[in-house]
């Protein structure tokens, strides 16, 4: 089956082959791509933190910038959502990863449960836009809290041919969607090609990403059981 992916470039490519494996033939459609704020990385790090927490390896993407490594202590503990994230943290060199199965909100009741003494408070490196489910939860634990955002994901804009082709042409059997934001770019750029999206399988992520989904495609709605890629990729 042809599987539209439409996570940034570099994580496109990563799923593609993840798809090829099994069988099925991936078209790309990266609808956001990252840019990075090296600078505020730099100060937010510098400022006195207990941990770090990241909710996306999009963020140690953002740190890895060689002005921006003498500020990182990576004796500091660092919690991630996924093992994705966390296997990220560890091979950019972190030595004590804790990874939280589930969403923002299970990260910081990880945190919660933590023995790590958080006098100097988490500092999250954050992007933008994102769920607000991780700093709401810790808000309401009580927990000490400072957000850098060190990146932002911009829409990638495409030319009408190229959609026809995407669309059209491809005639994709199904479409990955990651996040509300995704979802929402996703049928902003289908709307003129509503015919292609008749018979396309939508898979979601979690119930966020499913609920800006147009009510007219929701019959062809499935919805991950665990907001991991390995669970999205078992609907197909």
């Amino acid at each position: 089956m042809r599987v539209l992916v439409t996570r940034p470039k570099l994580s496109a490519a990563r799923t593609a082959e993840r798809l090829i494996s099994m069988g099925h033939e991936p078209v790309l459609l990266p609808l956001s791509k990252a840019v990075h704020h090296p600078r505020k990385a730099a100060e937010a790090l510098l400022l006195p933190h207990a941990a770090l927490a990241v909710t996306s390896a999009e963020a140690l993407r953002a740190i890895a910038a060689p002005e921006i490594r003498s500020a990182i202590d990576l004796g500091k503990p660092l919690f991630a959502v996924g093992d994705a994230t966390a296997a990220a943290a560890r091979s950019a060199g972190f030595g004590e990863v804790h990874a939280g199965a589930g969403d923002g909100q299970d990260l910081a009741d990880l945190i919660a449960g933590s023995t790590v003494d958080l006098g100097d408070g988490i500092l999250y490196l954050a992007g933008r836009p994102r769920a607000r489910t991780f700093e709401e939860r810790l808000e309401a634990l009580g927990l000490p809290l400072r957000i850098a955002e060190v990146y932002e994901m911009a829409p990638v804009d495409y030319q009408p041919a190229d959609l026809v082709d995407i669309f059209l042409t491809s005639r994709p059997g199904a479409v990955l969607l990651y996040s509300r934001e995704n979802t929402q770019r996703f049928f902003d750029l289908a709307a003129p090609y509503a015919a292609a999206l008749a018979d396309m399988q939508i898979f979601c992520m979690s119930d966020r990403t499913a609920a800006k989904v147009p009510a007219e495609y929701h019959r062809h709605v499935r919805v991950a059981e665990a907001p991991s890629e390995d669970a999205l990729l078992t609907l197909l």
